[in-house]
């Protein structure tokens, strides 16, 4: 693989999250699913059907890519359980409780602006 250029779109972007708190913040929680997933976590540990079923119309797939992105980035801790069959259980980390008033502001700012839409 070649060496990426300096002045590339990526770099750029890349060098702008880095600098950017609220950029930063973004791509830990941005997207359709993440926010959703770290919400259903916030009264306790999950399995992986317990999510899934508790998401409507998310896939298999973009659960376990959303979950494996959250757990790299420190914002839920996963468990493996050694039992026939195994077990596995997704739970908050200490930093993802920090954005538990985020999300509720959040979700308030939605109620509230969600009428003007209807």
């Amino acid at each position: 693989m070649g060496k990426r250029k300096e002045n590339s779109t990526n770099m750029h972007n890349e060098k702008y999250i880095t600098q950017c708190d609220l950029a930063y913040a973004i791509c830990k929680i941005g997207g359709r699913w993440k926010i959703l997933i770290l919400g259903k976590l916030e009264h306790g540990k999950l399995r992986f059907s317990e999510l899934r079923n508790q998401i409507g119309g998310i896939t298999e797939r973009m659960l376990t890519l959303h979950l494996r992105d959250l757990e790299k980035d420190g914002l839920v801790k996963r468990t493996v359980y050694a039992e026939v069959p195994p077990r596995v259980d997704y739970e908050l980390t200490a930093i993802a409780c920090d954005l538990i008033p985020i999300w509720r502001q959040l979700e308030s700012w939605g109620a509230k602006h969600k009428k003007l839409d209807l």
